[in-house]
């Protein structure tokens, strides 16, 4: 089976589905839709984020905690602020999309991604980790 994803456009709108195939570097994400079953290809410049989810259904009644030291450190503490104003804090997994070196500055993109992943540091969470746009990015703080 392949992974579950909720796909966030800046508008709001949501799309539930499969993944077919995606990359941080790729143009397109494929997806199967949970409702129709019809696959589906998604330019990534128009998302805000693709969430990698549990279940599509989530745990209404569950409230997700919000700090960190809860679970064990997975990479530097992120906070990202999108350009709707939401917010989302976690763990940077895997490769960013900027020279570390340089600083966390995501002005100046130093590779072909699209975005980054961070993991939620709540492990009881329904997201497993989530694929965040650059392009729906107003600021990223980073704490070692």
């Amino acid at each position: 089976m392949s992974e579950k994803v909720v796909i966030r456009y800046p508008d709001g709108k949501i799309l539930k589905g499969h993944v077919v195939h995606f990359s941080e570097t790729d143009e397109d994400i494929k997806i199967k839709e949970d409702d129709t079953n019809k696959e589906m290809t998604i330019p990534v410049a128009d998302l805000k984020a693709v969430f990698f989810v549990r279940s599509f259904e989530g745990k209404r009644t569950y409230s997700e905690k919000k700090i960190y030291g809860i679970r064990e450190k997975k990479g530097d503490r992120a906070f990202v602020k999108f350009k709707d104003g939401e917010t989302l804090m976690g763990f940077l997994i895997g490769d960013v999309p900027w020279d570390k070196k340089k600083g966390y500055f995501i002005s100046k993109v130093e590779s072909d991604q699209k975005g980054f992943f961070i993991m939620p540091v709540d492990r009881g969470s329904n997201n497993i980790k989530t694929f965040v746009l650059l392009g729906a990015v107003e600021d990223v703080s980073i704490m070692h």
